[in-house]
């Protein structure tokens, strides 16, 4: 049901700090490229529905009535307003998210998302680039024959299959700032790899991109150097590069081929072998492959002590699926189109805390790190039901 007042809800609901990150003008202005704008006015316009899925990450427990009720009770209901509204129905808002689909959400992640760290930000730099890292990581979807159909199962012990579809999640974060901005949803049964290989071309000059070493190929060296950013990975066990030549700090510079192609053009890359000794009778040794191939650039040791930060996007999809979305909580999306929209929906959640912290901690003078995400998540849900509304 349409409310009786001529205003709709998408010119008085209220979603706080959201707003900030993803302007409704921005909302409206990525619905129309997509395609979802209304044709007709409805009770649940497309930048609701938009608000309402970033709204489904920040109150992942709720029920789409709790969810919708969290962001319209900044509307001002001194005016009567609410006593002329009719609540939509669960089905209303299914079908709502329905017509919104997934591309908008992804839509308007693409174009928000962006690394927020400031020059001289803790943890953030080396040697003037940009620390950036990429990882995978799955998400439990809704068991359902549609999910399960297109995302597909890890297997278990004994040839059963786990009791939830997979989405397998790719993403490119800033190190010192936790801060997802690019990123790919594809099924569990396609690789890291494969979706990595979709990302990896987004890089951009001054970065300087961490990887482990499950991502370590030929081909997406090749693919990554091409867009300018340097590299800093760790090598695949039993990879043997071709010594060239012995530098000054120990490291050595070396030819990497493809074991495949002779003909094809080897990779001149910088080796840099440490220890990490932690009192265990094994400590574990490293092999780091890298672009910097000048150790007036960045040391060894630099580099080494560098690539530590790759573990902040552990930590990263650790904020996004243990306190945003909750321990062991699955995914409620009964269909892909639906399971990729709400997954869309907690990378721009995560996002627009995340950016926030960052304009924190710069204001305060602070280190990133040393802001409590789950402090910000209870904030940011606070202030989403607070009184405020953006104008018609």
């Amino acid at each position: 049901m349409k409310p009786v007042s001529d205003r709709r809800l998408s010119d008085l609901v209220s979603v706080g700090v959201l707003t900030r990150v993803f302007p409704p003008e921005l909302v409206d202005e990525v619905v129309a490229e997509v395609g979802r704008t209304e044709q007709r006015n409805r009770s649940l316009p497309a930048r609701v529905m938009a608000y309402f899925a970033i709204g489904m990450a920040l109150y992942a427990e709720g029920s789409y009535e709790d969810v919708l009720g969290q962001l319209t009770d900044g509307l001002s209901w001194a005016s009567g307003w609410r006593e002329q509204f009719t609540f939509p129905s669960k089905s209303a808002i299914f079908q709502a998210r329905a017509r919104l689909g997934p591309e908008p959400l992804a839509r308007l992640f693409s174009r928000v998302a962006r690394p927020t760290a400031t020059a001289g930000m803790p943890g953030a730099w080396l040697a003037g680039r940009r620390l950036v890292a990429i990882d995978g990581s799955c998400l439990d979807v809704a068991d359902t024959p549609e999910n399960a159909g297109f995302f597909g199962r890890p297997g278990v012990n004994k040839g059963e299959k786990s009791a939830f579809p997979q989405a397998r999640l790719v993403a490119l974060a800033e190190c010192g700032t936790h801060a997802i901005f690019d990123a790919v949803i594809g099924p569990y049964t396609a690789s890291e790899l494969a979706l990595a290989d979709e990302l990896i071309g987004r890089l951009e000059s001054g970065m300087l991109l961490l990887a482990d070493r499950n991502f370590t190929s030929y081909a997406l060296w090749r693919k990554a150097i091409a867009t300018g950013a340097d590299l800093l990975w760790r090598a695949k066990t039993g990879l043997r590069p071709e010594h060239v030549q012995t530098l000054t700090d120990d490291s050595w510079l070396a030819r990497i081929r493809l074991s495949t192609d002779k003909h094809a053009e080897p990779i001149t890359v910088r080796v840099i072998d440490y220890t990490i000794d932690d009192g265990r009778p094994n400590p574990e040794h490293y092999r780091l492959f890298t672009t910097i191939t000048d150790p007036a650039v960045a040391s060894a040791t630099e580099l080494a002590a560098a690539y530590v930060q790759r573990w902040e996007i552990e930590l990263t999809f650790d904020e996004l699926k243990t306190h945003q979305r909750g321990p062991r909580t699955v995914l409620r999306s009964k269909s892909p189109e639906l399971a990729q929209q709400e997954i869309w929906g907690h990378l721009c959640c995560h996002y627009a805390i995340r950016s926030l912290m960052s304009q924190a901690a710069v204001h305060a003078g602070h280190d990133p790190d040393r802001v409590s995400f789950v402090a910000a998540l209870r904030i940011v849900r606070q202030s989403v039901a607070q009184q405020g509304a953006f104008p018609p």
